[in-house]
């Protein structure tokens, strides 16, 4: 047969259901059912056409990441994830099982009414999922900073001799005792556990500075710290989540991409936009937004900035000199305005957003 064939997957831990779509206007059908083993699905594959080109494939994105689709490719089969969150719904439908799933992708991807997403390679990946093991480490020792401090609370153990949690607090913290065995027990625990979750922060962070020198990453890294407010940690998550910028074709985008444009409910003649979207990749805008905090201060080349554009093309340096002064500007309007200072630090957050597209468009970022 040398007609197309859709070929929609729903992938889990142990098995994979497989449908098929033609080319024509038949409904979609379930092929089979298959343990999760990428051999049997390749073998099956090839059965349904001779000429693997005329196969498109697609399965969801989830916990079973990339793997699949990159051993498919690599064995020639176009393949595609595909957003979950934006594969079409029916409303009055209440019934929901992994062969209709999987009729439902194959008669989509024929359709044309998936959204694909970025598969990053094998490099990439690791890098990110260093980046985000750093973040699980710092929300790890954020939670047992607070059972810490709860536990002084709950006893009188007030500190009142400057900020938390600084060499000189852990050093009171440490000075508490108390003679209940119980109480005593738990403190020391509590201890451990802040300390124990600190050193991890400290060892990823240092392994994040270690690896990204020799990865691919690295040019797109060292540009994204020519800006204010981003430092080896917030680039490394941007270009490990985000990769390629110039897989978006403009800035408007690569905001949406972030989820950093507000939401709309219009009809006819009435326009009705509410709070962000929030889709996309949450850990690059909240990364994006902490940033924008370092705007509210007037434009300056400070020695650690210039310090980390050492090596920064020119270019990259006057998009940072640029958002500079603009970012700085816009706050300025908006606090004159009356805006509140949250949204309008999201909105410096987007425009930020456009200027690390530009970076990303250039073709040396680096001299």
């Amino acid at each position: 047969m040398n007609t197309l064939r859709y070929v929609g997957l729903d992938v889990h831990k142990d098995s994979i259901v497989m449908s098929v779509a033609d080319s024509g206007a038949a409904d979609a059908k379930v092929l089979a059912k298959l343990p999760n083993d990428t051999v049997k699905l390749l073998k099956q594959l090839r059965k349904l056409s001779p000429d693997i080109s005329m196969l498109r494939v697609c399965y969801e994105a989830g916990p079973t990441g990339y793997g699949l689709c990159r051993r498919l490719r690599k064995d020639g089969i176009n393949c595609i994830v595909v957003a979950p969150s934006l594969v079409p719904q029916m409303s009055g439908l209440r019934i929901k099982t992994d062969r209709r799933d999987s009729k439902k992708l194959a008669h989509f991807l024929r359709s044309g009414d998936l959204t694909e997403v970025w598969v990053p390679d094998e490099q990439t990946e690791a890098l990110r999922d260093l980046e985000r093991a750093r973040d699980d480490a710092k929300n790890a020792e954020r939670r047992a900073r607070h059972q810490l401090s709860k536990l002084l609370l709950r006893n009188d153990r007030i500190y009142r001799d400057g900020k938390e949690w600084t060499v000189k607090h852990m050093r009171w913290i440490r000075q508490q005792k108390f003679e209940d065995a119980c109480r005593q027990c738990v403190l020391e625990d509590n201890i451990k556990a802040v300390d124990d979750a600190t050193v991890r922060v400290k060892d990823l962070m240092k392994n994040i500075e270690k690896f990204v020198e020799g990865h691919a990453l690295r040019p797109l890294v060292k540009a994204l710290m020519a800006f204010r407010g981003i430092d080896t940690l917030s680039a490394t998550v941007i270009a490990a989540e985000i990769g390629d910028l110039r897989r978006f074709r403009t800035a408007s985008q690569f905001m949406a991409f972030l989820g950093l444009v507000p939401s709309e409910r219009s009809s006819g003649g009435s326009v009705k936009r509410g709070s962000l979207t929030k889709t996309g990749n949450g850990h690059a805008r909240r990364i994006l937004v902490e940033a924008a905090q370092h705007y509210r201060h007037r434009p300056v080349h400070s020695k650690a900035l210039r310090k980390r554009q050492m090596g920064v093309s020119p270019e990259v340096i006057e998009i940072s000199w640029a958002a500079q002064q603009r970012l700085c500007s816009r706050l300025t309007h908006f606090t004159n305005s009356g805006k509140p200072r949250n949204k309008a630090i999201v909105a410096l957050a987007r425009e930020l957003a456009g200027f690390i597209w530009s970076v990303g468009q250039l073709p040396e970022l680096l001299t």
